[in-house]
């Protein structure tokens, strides 16, 4: 079993081709493309992880959080466990090992060992020799969905990837569910009957790519209905609405259509500048915002505005945005989210780790709308969030502090 992995974008970790055929030839394989939310950066922290017991390798990519990966890590290390990086993920190898099964033949026992100490949101890929196993926590916090490809199967974070690889007929692996792949084909196994269904609400407004499906919703169809409700539920008297790009555009397009107002392009994004909202300081966050969006002052001048956005996180972007729509001439900008209030911190694997870092705590609409200099703000209710994508549960915990599972020693 090889590994070849580093820091950066895929492009620049996997530059020459040739290199990477050579060292990763086989049958099957996992990969990860990720920002760290557990255990900070650095390259001891990069997936997928590599372990090799005396009854062979396996290798781990994990998308979520381990809510109670301190408490486990502390008992392993009684038990004598040595732990290579400060990431939570290496949790998992850990168990698996203290399970005695972590052979070939002995992996599904070994994770349905592992998965039920494990709380919290865990997507998991395990590669052993013959076979790979997908693995989704008992509330389906983060999406995990898969096809068939030719004579094999693929396994994705977004229904986006597969569907460009040309497969169509998608499948989720259900919360508490395995699903195995080995030369007998493909099979299905449940660790637990106890699964929730809290599909990150955050994945759905902002997290997933456009075009991606979320069990079973459209995140495009998903984010226009968002828009219209919140037009019915907060109207703006305004000339024209513009999006925040690019997970603003299709709520933009809802609430235009409920209004019927015309939907503009008032902000332009560079391309090659990626989400400022995951940079890792607030220096290099607010100097992104001007380079990833220029506004187009013909559009904009003299028009009262309704800015559509995803949410307010730090509130960076949103002040930023307001004030280089002023200075392009804007006569009004009414400020419209298509998420409620962000109040809380996740600990499920959204980077919203800390109540000081978020703008809306502690403020009304009304103030959180004076420090981004707005004319007015609002935020679409929860209500109007569960009925934009017709589901009667999500995980809403940043916006109202109902954790669905237990904090341990997390922090509020």
């Amino acid at each position: 079993m090889a590994c070849v992995k580093g820091a950066g974008l895929v492009s620049e970790v996997f530059e020459d081709a040739a290199e990477v055929d050579d060292r990763l030839s086989g049958m099957s394989a996992i990969g990860h493309v990720r920002y760290g939310t557990s255990g900070g950066g650095g390259v001891e922290n990069i997936q997928p992880f590599m372990f090799r017991l005396s009854s062979g390798p396996f290798a781990i990519a994990h998308n979520g959080n381990i809510v109670n990966a301190d408490v486990l890590k502390d008992q392993l290390c009684r038990e004598g466990a040595i732990f290579g990086s400060s990431s939570d993920t290496e949790v998992i190898a850990h168990l698996i090992h203290r399970s005695g099964r972590g052979s070939r033949h002995g992996m599904l026992d070994a994770l349905s060992y592992a998965m039920n100490r494990l709380d919290g949101a865990v997507s998991l890929l395990v590669l052993v020799p013959g076979a790979i196993y997908a693995c989704r926590d008992r509330y389906g916090f983060r999406p995990l969905s898969y096809g068939r490809y030719e004579d094999g199967y693929v396994f994705a974070s977004e229904t986006c990837a597969l569907e460009a690889l040309g497969i169509y007929d998608i499948h989720d692996v259900e919360p508490g569910e395995i699903v195995s792949v080995d030369k007998d084909g493909i099979h299905s196994f449940r660790f637990t009957e106890n699964s929730l269904s809290k599909m990150c609400a955050m994945e759905y407004i902002y997290f997933a790519r456009t075009d991606s499906t979320i069990e079973g919703t459209c995140v495009h169809t998903f984010r226009k209905n968002s828009g219209r409700i919140l037009y019915e539920e907060s109207p703006a008297d305004a000339d024209m609405v513009i999006a925040v790009p690019d997970s603003g555009l299709s709520a933009a397009i809802g609430y235009a259509e409920a209004g019927g107002l015309p939907v503009e392009m008032g902000l332009v994004k560079n391309r090659y500048v990626g989400r400022t909202f995951i940079q890792p300081s607030q220096e290099m966050r607010e100097s992104g915002v001007r380079m990833k969006l220029s506004p187009l002052k013909s559009v904009i001048r003299g028009k009262r505005l309704v800015l559509i956005d995803d949410s307010i996180v730090r509130g960076t972007t949103s002040l930023k945005i307001v004030r280089m729509l002023r200075e392009a001439g804007a006569a009004e900008i009414h400020v419209r989210i298509s998420s409620p209030m962000i109040t809380s911190p996740c600990f499920y694997g959204v980077d919203i780790s800390s109540t000081k870092e978020l703008l809306c705590v502690g403020k009304t609409v009304d103030e959180a709308c004076k420090a981004i200099e707005a004319d007015s703000l609002a935020f679409i209710s929860e209500e109007g969030l569960l009925r934009a994508g017709s589901r009667s549960d999500l995980c809403m915990a940043c916006f109202n502090k109902k954790y669905p599972t237990n904090l341990y020693d997390n922090k509020i």
